[in-house]
């Protein structure tokens, strides 16, 4: 398909999305509008589409690029296809003079008399306006769901720490069907099923986070609410499948750095062989107006296990924002060859990006450092620059941070700068 043929494919995939959301015209869609949209098109299909490419894609920001065969498989499974190229094989069969969302099979592929073209045109458009008249009768009937007959809100048992227990209070019974769910994290996949005829529904988090929770009703998300469960200062502990292992404050903070060594794994007998435990140290916390888009980070790590399958000394450091995050590589210098950088939806991967600046001797004190200025980020290992790219996601707060590793590591000299403004952690 030409570069004409996929925009009117692409331009007919858009106008069903419009016709089955039934929002009215798109040119009056607002950012809540694709906000509500990104979250649904995560529901039915799994996959999340960024505000930011939902808006390129309907023209709302410029856009230099073809949209990505996942942002066209994505539309496309939503608009009701198996993919992008059974649409677009559609698409290209499709007469344009009919605006039809129906499918095309119904044309014969080679009319052979004129009658007999207009005859099949003439049923498709009455199968369309059908088919048309249906969903809109159906969604009239089953109603996209009024917000404002719905509610919903999360209550922390305690205010700090983790492990917190959750109790959400909705109201739900305007619902059509008894499809309501709860969603309690930023995954639309892992929900619950809850019956629109209570009122609360209770949940244990484990880890510290922030998280835009969702009521779903009909297929729809109907209403949110942000959640966010805080560590109470510095927290570490080691991952399970069941529930995390908690390290006392007292036995990893201490002399002015944040470390797991081996004395504490073995006080809980945690052996560093044949696998290291996986470790994760935590700092979730309001900061304040703190945003992405505007700030100095400082933190010095080191993780000096690196014996059997820790070779690598493979870290990540992340700095978690409202619904965005950024997650920062570093290894050892042999390992460089398999890293992934992520800035608030940019990711590069060492596949096809120098990325051997995050490799150092984790065995002693590495000082990372991330500077950005207007979503243009910098960052800088050991005083040496070794990436920058920018963002195009909307600027949000910084609410926590996260340091990932296996067996055993430390960290120290944490600080954000911005405004002039100093927060130590």
């Amino acid at each position: 398909m030409d570069k004409n043929g996929k925009e009117s494919a692409l331009g007919m995939c858009l106008s069903l999305i419009e016709e089955k959301l039934h929002w009215g015209d798109s040119a009056h869609w607002t950012n809540y509008d694709f906000e509500k949209l990104s979250d649904e098109v995560n529901l039915a299909t799994g996959v999340r589409l960024s505000v930011t490419t939902l808006k390129r894609i309907w023209g709302k920001l410029k856009y230099e690029s073809d949209p990505t065969l996942t942002t066209l498989n994505t539309l496309a499974q939503y608009a009701g296809y198996t993919d992008w190229r059974s649409f677009s094989h559609w698409a290209q069969s499709r007469p344009s003079e009919v605006p039809s969302a129906a499918p095309v099979h119904m044309l014969p592929v080679n009319p052979i008399q004129w009658k007999s073209r207009f005859f099949w045109l003439l049923l498709l458009v009455i199968a369309s306006t059908y088919a048309l008249t249906s969903i809109n009768t159906k969604r009239r009937v089953a109603g996209r769901a009024n917000d404002s007959s719905f509610s919903f809100r999360a209550n922390k048992v305690v205010t700090e720490g983790v492990p917190n227990s959750v109790v959400f209070h909705y109201d739900a019974r305007a619902a059509k069907t008894d499809s309501v769910f709860i969603v309690q994290t930023w995954d639309s996949k892992r929900k619950r099923k809850v019956s629109k005829e209570q009122r609360v529904h209770s949940a244990i988090y484990f880890y510290p986070g922030y998280f835009r929770t969702k009521l779903i009703a009909d297929g729809q998300v109907v209403r949110t609410h942000d959640l966010q469960i805080t560590s109470d200062g510095w927290l570490c502990l080691a991952e399970s499948k069941e529930m995390p292992l908690y390290f006392k404050k007292k036995e990893c903070v201490k002399n002015g750095a944040v470390e797991v060594n081996e004395t504490v794994l073995n006080k809980y007998q945690l052996s560093l062989h044949p696998q290291a435990p996986r470790i994760r140290i935590f700092n979730q916390r309001d900061f304040g107006d703190l945003r992405n888009d505007n700030f100095t980070f400082e933190t010095s790590v080191k993780n000096d296990f690196k014996a059997g399958a820790n070779a690598c000394q493979s870290m990540q450091v992340l700095i978690q924002c409202k619904n965005d995050v950024i997650i920062l590589p570093l290894t050892a210098r042999p390992c460089v060859g398999k890293l992934s950088l992520s800035v608030c939806g940019t990711v590069v991967d060492s596949e096809n990006a120098d990325l051997s600046g995050f490799g150092a001797d984790l065995s002693r004190w590495t000082k990372l450092r991330v500077e950005a200025v207007n979503r243009n980020v910098t960052i800088y290992v050991n005083d040496t620059k070794v990436y920058s790219l920018s963002f195009k996601h909307e600027p949000a707060e910084i609410v926590g941070l996260q340091y990932r590793f296996n067996g055993t590591g430390a960290v120290r000299e944490t600080r954000f700068v911005a405004a002039g403004k100093v927060i130590e952690l």
